[in-house]
């Protein structure tokens, strides 16, 4: 067993108003948002979770939420002075922080770049105003395309654009005059999936009504072979980049790498080599619980059982397009493959949703298209 790259997540779980479609945890703002608390709480989380990983360095940032562009670029910057303080980064970590339009103020991303940022994810989702109205965002398109201005002139590294297809009332040309929208605005990387109904939602409670299947695979379908076209790789099921542009952060999700979880209810995981285990940890979910200094921020710390380890490896790794090396799941994992899981290995490859080579599984076209009957295969 060896210990994978390192990455770090930071959750900031305030927004402007909570979407209908958003299972994350976040929390509508009503009131100020205790910024220097906040991040005096996440830098006091972050020194415990550095002792369960001595001497080990940081390659990645990710600020998710909610929506970290609340959050000022001092307190961006007063932040990320001390996780440097408390464990240590690699010189050329990618630090991403994800903004939302309606949120970012004119100069803000300049600041944030000058606090340490170097990428930036901007949650458009769409460029539509009815589209926008039925997701619940708060920005109009003439704010999406004036963040992305901004990005382009911050010196940012590399940034994203989020879009979301599979909208309520959307139509093949609706999703096609999206994704123009957004390559014309030429960013580095393009997130490009498909809205799901979460449970504990208002959509889910109420759901709105989604295109067909047909119509869901032909907007995919067609989307990748644009986006294909337009110069972008995919090199994960929903992410889409220039040459070279891949979100590192996510990557290393996939890849079955390490992450500290810092934040309201943030998770992490945890290799520990010496006594071969993986470890996950969520965090106290609510604001008020999270800062109470009589509560501790871990909620949870559960060692994943070996019958798991294979599924979480797979359900991950197989996300990707690129191959997977079979040496990569004995060294991440600290186990063997079993009877049991070789022959589910046979089996997808059988169906046509896997190829498997001497060094390397390889998932299809096929299995990406069904990824949930790939990985039925483990469970």
């Amino acid at each position: 067993m060896r210990n994978p790259p390192l990455g770090l997540y930071i959750h900031i779980p305030w927004c402007v108003q909570k979407c209908p479609y958003c299972d994350f945890n976040s929390h509508g703002v009503k009131s100020v948002i205790p910024e220097k608390e906040y991040v005096s709480h996440l830098l006091d989380d972050l020194a415990l979770d550095a002792q369960r990983v001595p001497q080990r360095a940081v390659n990645t940032i990710f600020f998710g939420g909610g929506t970290p562009s609340l959050f000022s670029e001092d307190a961006i910057a007063t932040l990320l002075a001390g996780v440097r303080e408390r464990i240590p980064l690699t010189e050329d970590a990618e630090i991403t922080l994800e903004a939302n339009p309606g949120t970012v103020e004119t100069g803000r991303f300049s600041g944030y770049v000058q606090a340490g940022v170097n990428r930036i994810s901007i949650g458009v989702q769409s460029f539509q105003q009815k589209h926008l109205q039925a997701l619940g965002r708060i920005h109009d398109a003439a704010q999406a395309q004036h963040a992305v201005t901004q990005a382009h002139q911050a010196g940012l590294q590399s940034f994203n654009i989020d879009l979301m297809h599979g909208l309520p009332d959307q139509r093949i040309d609706n999703a096609m005059e999206d994704l123009a929208t957004a390559i014309a605005l030429k960013p580095h990387h393009l997130s490009w999936y498909q809205l799901t109904i979460e449970p504990n939602t208002p959509f889910y409670s109420r759901p709105p009504e989604l295109p067909d299947d047909d119509v869901l695979w032909d907007i995919q379908a067609k989307g990748h072979d644009v986006l294909m076209q337009a110069g972008y790789q995919q090199y994960e099921i929903s992410g889409y980049s220039k040459p070279g542009y891949q979100c590192q952060h996510n990557l290393n999700y996939w890849r079955f790498g390490d992450y500290i979880g810092i934040g309201c209810g943030a998770h992490g995981k945890i290799t520990d080599t010496t006594n071969n285990t993986i470890t996950r940890t969520v965090k106290t979910k609510h604001p008020r619980g999270y800062m109470d200094i009589t509560r501790p921020y871990l909620d949870q710390a559960t060692n994943v059982e070996q019958d798991d380890l294979a599924f979480e490896f797979f359900m991950n790794r197989f996300r990707l397009v690129e191959p997977c090396p079979i040496d990569d799941f004995t060294l991440l994992t600290g186990t063997h493959l079993t009877a049991a899981q070789q022959a589910a290995l046979d089996d997808a490859q059988r169906q046509g949703l896997l190829t498997i080579s001497q060094t390397n599984w390889q998932v299809t076209e096929k299995g990406r298209r069904y990824l949930n009957s790939l990985l039925s295969c483990f469970v």
